[in-house]
């Protein structure tokens, strides 16, 4: 055994947490010694660990999947590794990397930085000492990809954040949903939820990744509708520096984001037709190429898709590819409106008094009989969405909104009455203003602009 590899020997490791349990990690080192006993020190406490003799085999791991953390050899037969990591770096992504060297230098150190290392370790050294840097490499990945991730959550709608992943109520259409629901988790195919916006899509999806064994790791929620349709690819799939103007560092996409976890991509009819080509082409390879990349980069996710638009209609009008649909469409759950769930809306409505007074500290608006009338009679056009936001209004006012009243129920509206309805009133609200529109309704500029045109308002 080495010099290097019999310090290592010399400390036993303490409890680095639960990241390592998680991490799938390169080692590259052409000596025998170093690489059998990392493996030794790292295999029981990561999910998988491989070893490569040279870079050759290296960029052959490399190709074949996902690795979170590269801990690679400075020196080397045929090529340095602070070299290989630059020029991997300069063309592409590369996994967070501990360089480990036998040179305590300051020229070394530099370029190791340079290179884009997230850690340098000296030989020889302890088992601590490289475990403490790969917890802090599995640390430093943790906060970026949720500080990434946190930007898309900032977004969501505020009953996503008030119910998460806890799809309520007792009607048989929500108890059938349920039990679908904890069906498909488990298992790796695609979904489509489909149904009107404000229906709890979003929330039948962290359901299934709550129940998936892929709960530990992010659920990343991205609304297609709300990227401009020139940043969507960047977002999704990541970007190298320099592959469009103000691009001053590359970007991993919410693809990468989302490694072992799942990606659920809402409103995904919005998708401009350039970018569903791709995204067809990523869910048949696993694979995503970053904009201004040559090279493909593995991705381990499952995905969920959400619609509230009539996918088979923008098919049959050219906006949307039908070989997409066929990939995306495994398994369609439908998510039935507010309407149509009986006393699921008294259960909802008690719920959001609850949390939203407790949020604004105020005093619950009690809901008379007379209100839970109300409630039943009326159509719930914005749906969940619409019946919080009645309440948080009902809780500033301190009184419920006229609409909601025990007068007698109308003829029941089709649901392109109801959509039109919500969308004029919405838009007489804002003044015209199609933004503040859709922004009010939780629904696409693009949706406004194609049902104005449908009805040549």
């Amino acid at each position: 055994m080495t010099t290097a590899a019999k310090a290592l020997e010399q400390a036993p490791a303490g409890d680095f947490g639960p990241a390592l349990a998680q991490a799938s990690v390169l080692i590259v080192d052409d000596e025998p010694g170093m690489r059998h006993f990392l493996q030794r020190t790292l295999g029981s406490r990561c999910r998988s660990v491989t070893a490569a003799a040279n870079i050759d085999e290296a960029q052959a791991a490399l190709g074949a999947g996902h690795f979170d953390v590269v801990i690679l050899d400075n020196v080397m037969e045929g090529r340095r590794g602070v070299e290989w990591l630059a020029a991997e770096r300069a063309s592409g992504f590369f996994p967070a990397t501990i360089l480990m060297t036998a040179y305590a230098d300051l020229e070394t150190a530099i370029q190791a930085l340079q290179a884009g290392a997230s850690d340098f370790v000296l030989k020889p050294f302890r088992s601590n000492q490289i475990l403490n840097a790969l917890a802090r490499c599995l640390e430093r990945l943790r906060l970026e990809r949720e500080n990434h991730v946190l930007r898309h959550e900032l977004s969501a709608s505020s009953e996503h954040i008030l119910l998460r992943d806890r799809l309520i109520g007792e009607s048989p259409a929500i108890r059938q949903i349920r039990d679908t629901l904890a069906r498909v988790a488990p298992l790796p195919s695609s979904v489509l939820l489909t149904g009107q916006s404000g229906t709890g899509k979003e929330v039948a999806a962290r359901s299934i990744h709550a129940l998936s064994p892929r709960a530990e790791k992010p659920f990343v929620p991205v609304n297609c509708a709300a990227i401009p349709a020139d940043m969507v690819e960047t977002e999704l799939f990541g970007h190298l520096k320099g592959a469009f103007t103000g691009a001053q560092q590359s970007r991993e996409g919410l693809f990468q984001h989302a490694r072992g976890g799942t990606l659920f991509l809402d409103e995904i009819g919005e998708l401009p037709p350039a970018v569903q080509a791709k995204l067809l082409r990523v869910i048949e390879d696993r694979r995503v190429r970053p904009l201004g990349s040559e090279r493909e980069v593995p991705v381990d996710v499952r995905l969920i898709f959400a619609t509230n638009a009539d996918l088979d209609r923008a098919v049959a009008e050219g906006r949307f590819r039908a070989d997409l649909l066929y990939r995306i469409n495994v398994l369609a759950i439908h998510m039935p409106p507010l309407a149509e769930r009986g006393g699921d809306i008294h259960e909802l409505a008690d719920l959001f008094m609850a949390k939203l007074a407790q949020q604004l500290g105020m005093p619950p608006v009690p809901i008379t009989p007379e209100i839970r009338a109300g409630f039943a009679a009326y159509h719930w056009p914005g749906n969940v969405r619409e019946l919080r936001n009645s309440i948080e209004r009902a809780l500033i006012l301190g009184r419920f909104p006229p609409e909601i009243s025990a007068t007698p129920a109308a003829a029941p509206e089709t649901l392109a009455e109801m959509e039109r309805r919500a969308i004029m009133a919405a838009l007489e609200a804002c003044g015209g203003d199609r933004e503040a529109a859709a922004a009010r309704l939780a629904i696409s500029r693009k949706t406004i602009d194609r049902r104005l045109a449908d009805w040549n308002a």
